[in-house]
């Protein structure tokens, strides 16, 4: 019996991507013939011709399966629903602008049936933007070192196969705004890395903008890493310290020099601002976790859908 792949790409106003993408995953499965397979498309309630698109293929290619959000809701949680909605023997998840080769599937394949439950594409070098792929390795860097264990993996996107086993088990998680990339790692599952240089977008213009990135950010830190909330004890217990002998420097001084030594409002003024700016700093750090506590305890459902096509 043949085994069965799903393919899950989510899009949100893609129309110049999607009919060459499906055609592109269509033609890499007529050379694996030993497989049958699905591509599921999520659609995050595009503003663009991407709907009429996807559903003038799904009436004729019934491989083509599409999901439509009711609404935007993100792109942490509408690419996770679509990838739990997938049955296949083997899920393989990758983005609709061409930055994550589909022509890596055969060798995303030729890895599971070695034995790997994940294989997944690490992003080694970029044609995108230099300043960009340097911020975003510095940010997986400093991610992994402020970690607990193993928690991140360098450079991965969540592009990658993942076996039906693994898929089962992030279904049933009861996770709200789940962070699939910390996950990989996090659930131990026998990994297999592959490395690839990422290609410029194809066609059209990325959604992604500085809040996007921001709020990925975030999700990994309050995820995996109680670092942030340690550094913010340490650092306020060292700046109480270095105060008290400031403070005490500056009596001693006054005492033994009273008449010839004025201290002035400069010390003072510049105290304040510096203490006032670290704590601001870490009360947001901590807004970032109580905001991540108040999104799991809400129990919204991670989108709402307004259609379904050829499932």
């Amino acid at each position: 019996m043949k085994k069965h792949i799903s393919v899950i790409t989510p899009c949100y106003n893609e129309e110049g991507n999607v009919r060459l993408l499906i055609e592109t995953i269509r033609g890499i499965f007529d050379k694996l013939p030993q497989y049958t397979y699905e591509h599921v498309l999520i659609d995050n309630c595009s503003t663009d011709k991407t709907p009429d698109i996807l559903r003038e293929i799904a009436a004729v290619d019934k491989h083509v399966k599409v999901i439509f959000n009711e609404r935007n809701f993100g792109w942490i949680r509408s690419p996770f629903h679509g990838l739990i909605q997938c049955y296949g023997d083997a899920v393989i998840y990758m983005v609709s602008d061409f930055q994550e080769p589909p022509q890596m599937i055969p060798q995303f394949l030729e890895k599971w049936e070695e034995g790997y439950k994940v294989v997944i594409g690490i992003k080694k070098q970029s044609k995108e933007n230099p300043l960009m792929f340097a911020v975003r390795k510095f940010f997986y860097k400093m991610l992994a070192s402020a970690s607990d264990g193993e928690a991140t993996i360098k450079n991965f996107t969540g592009f990658g196969l993942y076996d039906q086993k693994f898929i089962s088990i992030i279904r049933n998680l009861d996770d709200q705004y789940p962070y699939l990339r910390g996950l990989v790692s996090e659930l131990g599952f026998k990994r297999y890395e592959i490395p690839y240089e990422q290609p410029k977008r194809f066609a059209g213009k990325s959604s992604a903008n500085f809040f996007k990135l921001y709020d990925v950010a975030m999700l990994g830190f309050t995820s995996h890493s109680k670092l942030p909330l340690r550094l913010s004890a340490f650092i306020g217990f060292f700046s109480s310290i270095l105060s008290l002998l400031v403070a005490l420097g500056y009596f001693v001084y006054k005492l033994i020099f009273w008449y010839e030594f004025s201290v002035g409002i400069a010390p003072m003024v510049i105290g304040v601002f510096f203490f006032s700016s670290v704590q601001l700093f870490f009360i947001g750090i901590i807004g970032e976790y109580i905001g991540a506590i108040h999104t799991q305890i809400r129990k919204r459902p991670l989108v709402i859908e307004k259609e379904r096509l050829n499932f």
